[in-house]
């Protein structure tokens, strides 16, 4: 988002006209971003062969996913959901990795159907998989290193206590399974959790990899999750991208030679593609004033926007109606009947009721986790590409909500 002529745009479109148009709350995604992260990420592992699958649990919109498959991406799936919707925005099956975590084998069988890339990340049904498909469908098998990583307890999902992946001290189960039922594994894959900023994390968690690949002959591919950290806060300290790139990639080569052929190099970023993309607009119904505390009440709270809550997430907040106002101290809440606190303490030029607020870094698990709580609408999404906006979701209305319950 751009200053221009004292008025904040957003990829070249005004905010004023944007609001106008398709009204608040809105999210916003700048097309142009997710290519600019997707090629950046592409060529910073030199000399291997790399494959980016976009994990949509990020973003699932048709549209965003349209246009990561016109980026040649594959696409991370983490449930048979996701699995159709990537199938209907034009991913090849063989293209989708399906991930899924504590989920039936009846669901599993309706992947194996679809015909994706099936991951699995447990004994149990490593062991019914083997027993219904034998070698008939390859596997990839999703290991847990025991690495405590990520910049949140809740998104740290490699380490000892996690639900995820099978542990790596069970390699040698693993293969038992595999030899007794001739399963085919294609692939070995991890991931330890977000917001990583060291090297070393992946290249540890690589390591155990590389051990793990003396059992199976036939892989094709080695999948590292991702976890790459993006800017939320002015002066975050970001994921040195290149540096990173350039040890794994020289690791994996000496790991491929090794091995005795190359393999595929895979990462599945998400919050790293889309969340610097999207912006979330809503507008100031209330400046109220306490003993204590001068609140900016927005028509929006965290049904819409639920990681301030949830992870005690920081996105920065900008009034884009007054850009040359007087700096003030406000905490900037929603309308829901709970506590919903967007930022506490934010320094904002002056807030006026009907004032616009932009939210930034609102591309990753923001809409894609919002909900019908307080029976609100969902907002509109809209997407700019070459400079036009494009409505890429309509605004939810009460036929909506009351479509799925029986009026008995």
């Amino acid at each position: 988002m751009e200053l221009v002529n004292g008025k904040y745009c957003i990829a070249g479109v005004p905010v004023e006209k944007l609001v106008a148009e398709f009204d608040t709350p809105l999210y916003v995604y700048d097309a142009s971003v997710f290519e600019r992260q997707y090629k950046k990420l592409h060529k910073a592992f030199p000399g291997v062969k790399v494959r980016l699958n976009y994990a949509c649990k990020a973003l699932t919109n048709l549209a965003v996913l349209k246009e990561f498959h016109r980026l040649g991406s594959g696409l991370d799936a983490v449930s048979i959901q996701e699995v159709w919707i990537a199938l209907k925005a034009g991913f090849e099956p063989e293209r989708i990795l399906y991930t899924p975590n504590c989920v039936s084998m009846e669901e599993i069988d309706m992947a194996v159907k679809e015909g994706v890339r099936i991951n699995i990340d447990n004994l149990s049904v490593l062991e019914q998989f083997g027993n219904k498909y034998g070698n008939k469908i390859p596997v990839c098998i999703r290991l847990n290193p025991h690495i405590m990583a990520g910049g949140n307890a809740h998104i740290s999902v490699g380490h000892i206590d996690s639900k995820f992946g099978i542990s790596i001290h069970q390699v040698r189960h693993i293969g038992r399974i595999v030899k007794s039922y001739n399963i085919k594994v294609e692939g070995l894959h991890m991931h330890t959790g977000s917001d990583i900023l060291d090297a070393d994390v992946f290249l540890y968690g690589a390591e155990l990899l590389f051990e793990a690949a003396s059992e199976f002959p036939e892989l094709h591919y080695m999948d590292f999750g991702s976890g790459f950290k993006i800017a939320y806060k002015p002066d975050d300290v970001l994921t040195e991208i290149e540096e990173i790139g350039q040890k794994i990639a020289q690791r994996f080569k000496a790991f491929c030679k090794n091995y005795g052929r190359e393999l595929e190099l895979w990462f599945e970023p998400g919050k790293f593609l889309v969340s610097e993309a999207g912006y979330f607009l809503v507008k100031t119904n209330v400046v109220k004033q306490t003993t204590s505390t001068v609140f900016a009440g927005v028509d929006s709270g965290f049904n819409h926007l639920i990681r301030p809550k949830l992870y005690d997430a920081y996105h920065q907040i900008v009034n884009v109606s007054n850009p040359e106002g007087k700096q003030r101290i406000y905490s900037v809440v929603g309308y829901i009947c709970e506590t919903d606190t967007f930022g506490m303490d934010r320094k904002l030029s002056e807030v006026r009721e009907g004032d616009i607020l932009c939210f930034l870094n609102a591309g990753a698990y923001a809409f894609s986790m919002a909900s019908n709580y307080n029976s609100r609408f969902r907002p509109a999404e809209v997407m700019i590409k070459n400079g036009k906006a494009v409505l890429i979701r309509r605004r939810e209305t009460i036929r909506d909500l009351l479509s799925t319950m029986e009026n008995l």
